[in-house]
C-alpha cells in the first residue's frame, strides 16, 4: 500500500503471473489492528494476525497470533501459534506453539503441545498438554519399554 518501489501493484491487488491472471502472495498476510481501535465479538482470521487493540469475544486463528505489547484480549481463542507481548485474559487452544514474552501477561487456561514464559512473563492459569491421554496415562516411548525390560518391569 505504500511502497516506493517501482511498478508498485495498487492497494488490494495482487501482482500478476506469468498468463496475467494474479498470483497468489508468497507469504500468508498478516493483519495488523491499530492500538486505539476496541472490538468485541466472534472472529474468524484465516491466516495470522497481530492485535495492538482491545479485543474481546471469541478469536479463532488459522496462522499465529500475535498479541503485541499495546494489545489486550479477553477472548477464547483457538489458533495454531500464539506470541503474547501484551494482555490475554481467556482460554487458549494451540496445536503448535505458545509464548508469552518478558512483557507478556496472560491469565487463564492453554492447551498445547510446547509453551515458553521468558523471564519478566507473567502466567496464572492451568497449562494441559495437546492429545493428552486420559486418567494421567502417558504414551509409552520406545526406549520406556528398554528401561523397562532392564529393570525387570513392564
Amino acid at each position: 500500500m505504500f511502497s516506493h518501489q517501482k511498478g508498485a501493484q495498487k492497494p488490494g491487488s495482487l501482482p500478476a503471473s506469468e498468463n496475467g491472471q494474479p498470483a497468489a502472495p508468497a507469504i500468508p498476510l498478516l493483519s495488523v489492528v491499530g492500538e486505539r481501535a476496541r472490538m468485541e465479538g466472534k472472529f474468524d482470521i484465516a491466516d495470522s494476525i497481530q492485535v495492538e487493540c482491545e479485543v474481546g469475544g471469541e478469536m479463532n486463528v488459522g496462522g499465529k497470533l500475535v498479541i503485541g505489547e499495546k494489545g489486550v484480549v479477553n477472548a477464547n481463542v483457538q489458533t495454531v501459534d500464539a506470541i503474547i507481548m501484551g494482555s490475554y485474559q481467556g482460554n487458549m487452544i494451540a496445536t503448535g506453539n505458545v509464548e508469552i514474552t518478558d512483557s507478556g501477561r496472560v491469565t487463564g487456561n492453554i492447551t498445547t503441545d510446547s509453551l515458553v514464559i521468558s523471564k519478566g512473563g507473567f502466567f496464572n492459569g492451568n497449562v494441559s498438554k495437546m492429545n493428552e491421554l486420559p486418567n494421567g496415562q502417558r504414551p509409552l516411548y520406545l526406549d520406556d519399554v528398554r528401561t523397562a525390560q532392564l529393570s525387570g518391569q513392564r
